[in-house]
C-alpha cells in the first residue's frame, strides 16, 4: 500500500477560524434545523408518502460528507455535537413559546402547536437517529478514505450514506411510531425514505465533487484520520 499523502494545515484551518469552514458549518446547521421545522408536513410525490423534510434533510448528510472528507472526523465530530445542541435548544425554545399563554385576540394557538410542537417521543426519536446517523456517516467515510487512499470519492459518499441513512431512518421510525402503526407499514415507510435519501445523495455527487475540490484547494487541507480516536464522546481530542 502506498503511503497516504502528506497533509498540510494552514494556520487558520488548524485553529478552526477559516471562513470557509464557518460557512460549511453554517450550512450544515441551517439544513438540519430547517428539516426538523418542516418535517411535520407529510407530502405525496408520485404516490410515495414521506415527510417534506426530504427536501432539505439529505443536504445535512452531503455537508457532513464534505466536512469529514476535507477537515477530518475530529472536526466533523465537533460540528455534529454543535448540531445536536442547536437542535435541542430549538425544541426547548419552541416548547416554551407554545406554553406561554396566547393573547386574547390570537386565534392560531392550535395551528401553532400543530405545526411547531414536538411530542417527547418524536423528539427522542429525532435526536437519537441524528446522532447515530451522522456519526456513522462520518466514521464510514473517514475509514473508507484511508482504505481507498483518497481515491473514488463517490464510493465513500454513497456507501456512508447507504449505511447511515438506513440506521437513521430505521431508528427514527421505530422509536417514534412502534406500536402506533403496523410493523409492515413502518418497514415500507422506512424503505421509501431510505431509498429517496440515498438517491438524493447519489444525484448530488457531482456537486459534492466540486465543493470538496474547491475547499481542498482553497484551504490547503486534506485530512486522513489515520491517528484519530473515533469515540464520538472525545469532542476535545
Amino acid at each position: 500500500m502506498k503511503p497516504l499523502p502528506k497533509v498540510t494545515l494552514t494556520g487558520s484551518v488548524e485553529r478552526g477560524y477559516s471562513i470557509w469552514f464557518v460557512m460549511v458549518v453554517a450550512l450544515f446547521l441551517t439544513s438540519l434545523l430547517l428539516s426538523n421545522i418542516i418535517a411535520a408536513k407529510i407530502v405525496s410525490v408520485g404516490g410515495l408518502v414521506m415527510s417534506s423534510a426530504i427536501v432539505i434533510f439529505p443536504v445535512s448528510y452531503i455537508i457532513g460528507d464534505v466536512l469529514t472528507e476535507v477537515y477530518g472526523y475530529r472536526r466533523a465530530r465537533i460540528v455534529i455535537w454543535i448540531g445536536f445542541a442547536c437542535n435541542l435548544l430549538v425544541v426547548l425554545i419552541i416548547s416554551a413559546a407554545i406554553a406561554l399563554p396566547p393573547a386574547p385576540f390570537y386565534e392560531h394557538q392550535g395551528a401553532f402547536e400543530t405545526v411547531l410542537g414536538v411530542a417527547p417521543r418524536l423528539m427522542l426519536a429525532s435526536l437519537t437517529a441524528y446522532l447515530v446517523g451522522e456519526f456513522t456517516n462520518s466514521y464510514v467515510l473517514a475509514k473508507l478514505k484511508i482504505a481507498t487512499q483518497g481515491r473514488w470519492l463517490w464510493t465513500r459518499t454513497i456507501s456512508s450514506t447507504l449505511i447511515a441513512q438506513m440506521l437513521d431512518t430505521a431508528i427514527f421510525t421505530t422509536v417514534a411510531f412502534a406500536g402506533v402503526y403496523p410493523a409492515a407499514e413502518l418497514v415500507q415507510i422506512s424503505l421509501i425514505e431510505w431509498g429517496a435519501k440515498t438517491l438524493y445523495e447519489a444525484l448530488a455527487t457531482p456537486l459534492t465533487y466540486l465543493v470538496v475540490g474547491f475547499l481542498k484547494a482553497r484551504e490547503g487541507v486534506d485530512v486522513y484520520d489515520t491517528d484519530t480516536k473515533f469515540n464520538p464522546l472525545l469532542v476535545w481530542e
